[in-house]
């Protein structure tokens, strides 16, 4: 049995006349006594309890003023973000006085911060710069239960740091959903707290049987069923992705009974702030908010007294064999179940529908498969390398990785130049780990870097690692200037180089609305482009800031640094027409775009599962042109010479052919007749075989005819 904590009384703090009294509070003392006397705790508590705001205030103020800052983890940036202005604004101050937050290329602290809210990867990369965590007196990790890559590792670094220079760091895991008890084995057997209440009682539902429906008009239905049921409040539906939000979005609105509603969505492809007014409470109207699981954690969406549950999400995995990113729709688990219906159940009793039967319910999982056993970990392990912590193999993992993954991220990192034989950095390794991006793009920054491109690498990465910058799905390309082909009538992407022309446009336009509407833009994806470019180049050496290169000699540096990180994404088109092309990691992809060139380098690449929308394929959706003879230089160790003989049955003789083959593809080949050899002689043999010639016209026999001459030879 676990250690288990009594109730205690509130802290030392009164609570503030709005705020409600939360299910954690009678626990808050004892918490703050388990962290003083164990420096360990797991903390246990349904959705609702009031974990994420009232846990790390009661250790604010229950720790001396001089102990240092309080840091707690959470793992997206929109309950980052409102965790702390609840928090600030029960205790009567702004955000960024007593309590602040810092999430991606946003700090929002001052000197006085004692209790900083932070994305998961800020933690990471304070600890690059500084190993010993100084000035952090204790980390809270927040909704444990979502196991994302960066939870999983940051557990295990302040875990290894509090049993090495750190001894006195304190560390606490919450969750609602999770299996305490390794944990808490792996945190050295430390106690746990259980917080059983919940604010309100929710009512489930399910479906009696399954539906045939579309999923968007399964919802509009729900919706309408608790309007006629007299529902006062919001409702927060939870839908698998941004496609299927924006169908509902347009079935709900066409719908009688709900023109005064106001149907607004919230997904990760959304702005900070889009996100943040989806949640925020309408005096005016009633909402139906249509979100992805972006709000199953932390977030408490106030006024939502029920909750419609699709039971789908769309989850991202990568595949080490290919190399390719997966996106799948799969059934989310029971314990995610959980943490959706419980959102109606805060401010007051809720409903929750669930549009699947009870018996779809009790055969899923209990828990969602952990991020750190599906993702790519090459950003892990870049990590790892960085901070020094030794051999992978010996590293103290909560949960340690599959074998296949690790491998895989091993073999990237030594491709872009990051690792070296003995799974250290290269001095390009230590240079790419400046940047807060995944190594290719970090690669791609500091190989722009190496060739005078410095700030245009920048912008490419920043255009690579955030959403398209275009509103319309099929948007054309802008006005470049330069002559490239126009993909208007080619899909949603193209070549990269185009992205780069469509933001220097509006850049030139320092971003007017009227400028943006003429070139399509959308102003807050481009606006997220223009701050993460202003954070890469931040980190740039001097190098990045010399005089710009002319446009074409920029285009090929630009073009080049692309392929160095993506030397595994070559690719070739199969004809100058063909929208198919081969990759050299074997298979084929469909171009949504056309870059112009025969040979690309494949950047955005999805693999679909069999059962998303279009079935099993791999399509390319942003690539960048390049030159044949770049191969040579940036994929040398991967280049094999051939030398082979084949039988071509149309010629209907032995050929040889030589030449150079980058994976899957051949990149230079000369075909002749083969010349007369043991091996020449067989192939011919097995020809004939083949067709069934094993006697000659003469009447010979093929086989006894190859004995006589092969003994023949032995006399001569």
């Amino acid at each position: 049995m676990s250690p288990q904590l009594d109730a205690c009384p509130l802290p030392r703090v009164p609570l503030s006349p709005p705020e409600l009294a939360l299910p954690i509070d009678p626990l808050l003392r004892g918490i703050v006594a388990a962290l003083r006397d164990e420096r360990a705790l797991v903390v246990e508590a349904p959705p609702g309890a009031g974990k994420t705001t009232r846990v790390p205030r009661a250790l604010l103020d229950g720790m001396p003023a001089d102990a240092g800052e309080i840091w707690v983890l959470e793992p997206r940036r929109l309950p980052t973000r409102l965790a702390a202005e609840r928090v600030a604004l029960e205790r009567g101050e702004r955000v960024g006085e007593t309590v602040g937050y810092t999430v991606r290329f946003e700090d929002v602290t001052s000197p006085r911060t004692r209790l900083r809210f932070v994305t998961e990867g800020m933690l990471t990369r304070r600890l690059l710069g500084d190993g010993r965590l100084s000035g952090v007196a204790a980390v809270v990790l927040d909704e444990f239960h979502e196991r994302h890559v960066a939870t999983d590792l940051a557990l295990a670094l302040l875990r290894r740091l509090q049993l090495t220079t750190r001894p006195e760091l304190r560390l606490c895991a919450m969750s609602a959903t999770l299996e305490a008890e390794p944990l808490r084995a792996f945190l050295g057997g430390c106690a746990n707290v259980r917080s059983e209440g919940r604010l309100h009682p929710v009512d489930i539902e399910h479906l009696p049987a399954e539906e045939d429906r579309p999923l968007h008009e399964q919802v509009t239905g729900a919706v309408r069923r608790l309007l006629r049921e007299g529902l006062t409040g919001d409702v927060l539906v939870f839908l698998p992705g941004a496609a299927e939000i924006r169908r509902a979005q347009e079935t709900l609105a066409a719908a009688p009974g709900t023109s005064e509603l106001a149907i607004v969505p919230l997904h990760g492809e959304l702005s900070l702030e889009e996100q943040t007014r989806a949640v925020r409470p309408d005096p005016a109207r009633r909402k139906i908010i249509l979100s992805t699981n972006v709000a199953e954690s932390s977030v408490t969406v106030e006024g939502v007294v029920a909750v419609i549950d699709a039971g789908l999400a769309r989850v991202a995995t990568h595949s080490p064999w290919t190399g390719l990113p997966t996106l799948a729709l799969q059934k989310i688990s029971r314990a995610s179940a959980t943490q959706r219906a419980g959102r109606a159940g805060r401010t007051r009793p809720g409903r929750a529908l669930r549009l699947y039967t009870r018996l779809d319910h009790d055969a899923r999982r209990a828990h969602d498969v952990p991020e750190i056993a599906r993702a790519d970990l090459a950003e892990t392990l870049l990590t790892l390398a960085a901070l020094d912590v030794g051999p992978v193999a010996d590293f103290a993992w909560f949960e340690r990785p599959p074998a296949a993954a690790l491998d895989a991220a091993r073999t990237l990192l030594g491709r872009l130049g990051a690792l070296d034989g003995n799974d250290r950095l290269t001095p390009v390794g230590r240079r790419m780990a400046r940047f807060p991006v995944h190594p290719r793009l970090a690669r791609l920054v500091c190989e722009g870097e190496s060739r005078g491109a410095g700030a245009g690498a920048c912008l490419v990465a920043a255009l690579i690692s955030e959403r398209d910058i275009r509103r319309g799905a099929r948007a054309s390309f802008g006005p470049s200037g330069r002559g490239r082909r126009s993909s208007n009538d080619l899909g949603e992407y193209g070549e990269i180089l185009d992205l780069v022309d469509l933001f220097r446009e509006a850049d030139k336009a320092r971003f007017r609305a009227d400028a943006l509407r003429s070139l399509d833009l959308d102003a807050r994806a481009t606006e997220a482009v223009a701050r993460a470019r202003r954070h890469l180049a931040s980190s740039l050496g001097s190098r990045g800031r010399e005089a710009p290169l002319e446009v074409a000699a920029e285009d090929t540096a630009l073009r080049q640094a692309t392929l160095a990180a993506f030397p595994d994404r070559v690719a070739r088109r199969r004809s100058p027409t063909d929208r198919t092309v081969v990759l050299a990691s074997g298979g084929a992809a469909e171009l949504q775009g056309d870059p112009g060139s025969e040979w690309l380098v494949a950047i955005d690449v999805e693999e679909r599962a069999a059962r998303s929308p279009g079935g099993r394929g791999v399509s390319v959706r942003l690539a960048a042109a390049i030159e044949l003879e770049w191969l040579l230089d940036a994929c040398a160790a991967d280049i094999e010479d051939v030398d082979v003989l084949e039988w071509n049955a149309d010629k209907e003789r032995v050929e040889r052919r030589t030449g150079l083959r980058l994976g899957a593809l051949c990149l230079d080949e000369t075909v002749t007749p083969a010349p007369a050899s043991d091996e020449t002689s067989r192939l011919l043999a097995e020809a004939a075989l083949a067709r069934g010639l094993e006697r000659l016209p003469g009447g010979e026999d093929v086989p006894r005819l190859l004995a006589r001459l092969a003994f023949a030879r032995t006399l001569a």
